[in-house]
């Protein structure tokens, strides 16, 4: 039988980034960069049939779709209940088919419009030859213990197939054979694409594999979210997406991937499709779908979405502090520490929530660095103001602290450092000059450039992947040099390379993926500097009208990038610095830290609490509709209210039995203007929510038909 959405959605969607909503998708597709539909969980659906310039919501209660693919007019959906799916480009209505498996089908590829290919839980491949009509299992060679995620083919005859636990096989007969295939993984591998030249896969904690036709090459993606979805025309053309919004390609030979697209998302990517250079990309967690029209270069949201930001303080965690006291978990990429007056607190998911742990820092109140050891994480160290200043070490989860050094340090700057590229390595500057080496994981300290005449280092930054390239910010307040050192040696010997005419660089902050790119903030001034030849040379970038405190790049995009303030000011740039948006509200207090560990996670550390930065994604569609509880005993077509009315209205309709429903709007000479249904409905009472926000003034009509109950009333619309 034929079913149709129940539910078309208008009004406006607001959606947060980490909002526990129905919103947000599983996949996009487009057969033609014209008609789009996107999928995800609670029977979400969008769909577009002019370039995402509009958008309709559709809602099928109860099912969890999971993939969606189109080719020519067809469009197929899986879900999470065994069914697949069928529609049209043309209309709104699906069709559910059996499959003989209730397991969860992940994903769906057609081949052409007959040949199909699901996979899922439990070992599940399916094929089809007529359509998607019926299905066969096709699975042979596979493990059922198998959980498959993704399913490509390059032809009628070569296909892949991926899955957990790294999982992965190939078929050269159409699927009805299976082989293993070794991708050096045990992560869960989600997403493939088979290219006529080889094959791209990704993974769970940043994994990447490209088939070059012999072996699988592991890419270097420096990062740690999971990478959902792979785009592309062959092994040189590989676009992904996924953790926080990154969007990736290896174009022109980069085969790192490290062309980083522009673009406006702040929340996992899952998916994205592309016809030509028209492509389209999805995120879990909202319903904001993002457009690119040059291949990927850059994108921007579709259909009138806009955005806000607002940091949302996270209580649990306070006290006194300067400085950046922010340290991540090695491993677990939900929990956080953070250093705050003589405690140090943890956070399991992700800076909501705050809980003391370990025995409070011997003394002191004011922390000024703080590093949980990527190495061991029962190994912190923090440098906390004392009489005079110390150095803490633990190395049983701050059950106990032992001091491993005494020396008074800038009273507003981050003097304790650890060399990303070797964790075991620490960097010390204290006041009145020297920079201390610590080589034993921040046991013992050793000077080791003759007492170099810094005067109050406000921050230390060390080069990724070349730890004998190191920066040290230098600043006295009130002083109006502001002055930046650079190391080659890893810091025997320094040069001046920049001085502002202010008092302090409090922070600096550098990207693997584009290392000769450095930026600074200053303080008292509000200008922003940056350097685009690992520090040689700095200029005045912009100004931002605030002083300047904390900064970081986005450790998985550097096109992401934040700046702080002393206040409560800070400023965002997802464009590698062209444009700039002040991000101020909700902040109060002083500021101090910023980290953004992706694009989608973002914490400040400001006065004396913690804040995250809130994103919010506002979704304009163009009908809306509620199902109202009960069954009604006769049809109805009610007056609509209010009227008149400017330029939104609400429709009511009772039908006491099933069936199709043409809901159409006309204005006084009768000509159609706007259809508001034109589809199935289960027996019971609709009110439709119409925005005639595009049509001019004047006296129209509704009207309702249902098998063979008519009726039409008048409305008015007054602007």
């Amino acid at each position: 039988m034929n079913k149709l959405f129940n539910l078309i959605c208008m009004a406006l969607l607001i959606v947060s980034s980490n909002s526990a909503f129905a919103d947000g998708f599983n996949s996009v597709h487009t057969p033609n960069g014209v008609y789009v539909i996107a999928v995800g969980n609670a029977g979400n659906i969008f769909r577009s049939t002019n370039y995402g310039n509009t958008w309709a919501k559709y809602t099928e209660s109860n099912i969890n779709f999971k993939s969606v693919f189109t080719l020519g007019t067809n469009v197929w959906i899986t879900s999470d209940n065994g069914m697949v799916y069928k529609s049209s480009t043309s209309s709104t209505v699906i069709t559910p088919y059996t499959t003989g498996v209730s397991s969860s089908l992940n994903s769906i590829f057609f081949s052409d419009v007959s040949t199909g290919f699901v996979c899922g839980n439990n070992g599940v491949v399916l094929k089809t030859i007529n359509g998607g009509l019926s299905w066969t299992s096709s699975a042979s060679g596979i493990t059922t213990s198998a959980n498959l995620n993704s399913i490509y083919f390059k032809n009628a005859m070569n296909g892949i197939v991926v899955g957990n636990g790294g999982v992965s096989y190939l078929t050269s007969n159409g699927g009805s054979t299976w082989t293993p295939t070794t991708i050096p993984t045990t992560r869960n591998l989600l997403s493939v694409k088979y290219y006529s030249d080889g094959a791209a896969v990704s993974g769970e904690w940043g994994k990447l594999f490209i088939y070059n036709g012999s072996n699988w090459d592991d890419i270097n993606t420096r990062i740690n979210t999971d990478i959902r979805g792979v785009e592309g025309e062959s092994i040189n053309d590989v676009h992904i997406c996924g953790g926080g919004g990154f969007i990736r390609n290896n174009v022109n030979g980069n085969t790192e991937l490290l062309n980083f697209a522009k673009n406006p998302m702040l929340a996992d990517l899952v998916d994205m499709s592309y016809f030509y250079n028209i492509g389209y990309a999805v995120s879990s967690k909202n319903n904001a779908i993002i457009k690119t029209t040059d291949g990927g270069t850059v994108w921007t949201l579709t259909a009138g979405t806009t955005v806000s930001y607002n940091w949302v303080a996270k209580p649990g965690a306070s006290g006194n502090f300067l400085g950046n006291n922010m340290s991540l978990h090695p491993t677990n990429r939900d929990v956080v520490f953070i250093a705050f007056g003589n405690r140090v607190y943890k956070s399991l998911d992700k800076g909501e929530n705050w809980q003391t742990i370990g025995a409070a820092i011997p003394s002191g109140s004011t922390p000024h660095s703080f590093f949980v050891s990527p190495l061991d994480t029962n190994i912190w160290l923090v440098a906390i103001e004392s009489s005079p200043d110390k150095i803490y070490r633990t190395t049983n989860y701050g059950v106990s602290w032992t001091e491993v050094h005494s020396q008074n340090f800038s009273n507003y700057g981050q003097p304790l450092e650890m060399d990303q590229n070797n964790p075991s390595v620490f960097y010390f500057a204290p006041d009145n000059g020297g920079f201390w080496k610590s080589t034993d994981n921040g046991a013992t300290f050793t000077e080791i450039s003759n007492n170099f005449a810094f005067r109050s280092p406000c921050d230390i930054i060390v080069a990724y992947e070349n730890s004998s390239m190191i920066f040290v910010a230098d600043g006295i307040t009130g002083s109006g040099q502001a002055k930046i050192y650079k190391s080659i040696n890893g810091g025997v010997n320094w040069t001046l390379v920049h001085t502002a005419s202010s008092s302090e660089i409090p922070s600096m902050c550098n990207t693997a993926f584009q290392k000769n790119i450095i930026w600074s903030t200053e303080w008292s001034g509000s200008n922003i500097y940056l350097s685009t030849n690992f520090g040689d040379n700095w200029s005045t970038h912009h100004s931002t009208g605030f002083s300047g405190w904390g900064s970081d790049i986005c450790r998985e995009d550097p096109t992401m990038l934040i700046t702080g303030s002393w206040g409560a000011s800070a400023t965002m740039s997802l464009d590698g610095g062209a444009t700039w948006t002040n991000i101020s509200s909700g902040l109060s207090g002083h500021g101090g830290g910023i980290l953004i560990p992706d694009r989608g996670y973002i914490l400040c550390h400001q006065g004396s609490n913690v804040y995250k930065l809130n994103v919010v994604y506002s979704v304009m569609t163009d009908i809306g509709e509620n199902t109202i509880s009960g069954i009604p005993s006769e049809f109805n077509l009610s007056q609509n209210y209010p009227n008149p009315f400017n330029p939104s209205t609400n429709i009511r309709f009772d039908i006491p039995k099933s069936g199709n429903v043409t809901l159409k709007v006309y204005n006084e000479l009768g000509k159609e203007v706007n259809t508001l249904v034109n589809s199935y409905r289960n027996a019971g009472s609709y009110e439709i929510n119409f925005n005639a926000g595009s049509l001019s003034s004047g006296v129209y009509f509704y009207k309702l038909d249902i098998d063979g109950f008519t009726s039409t009333k008048k409305m008015l619309l007054v602007k």
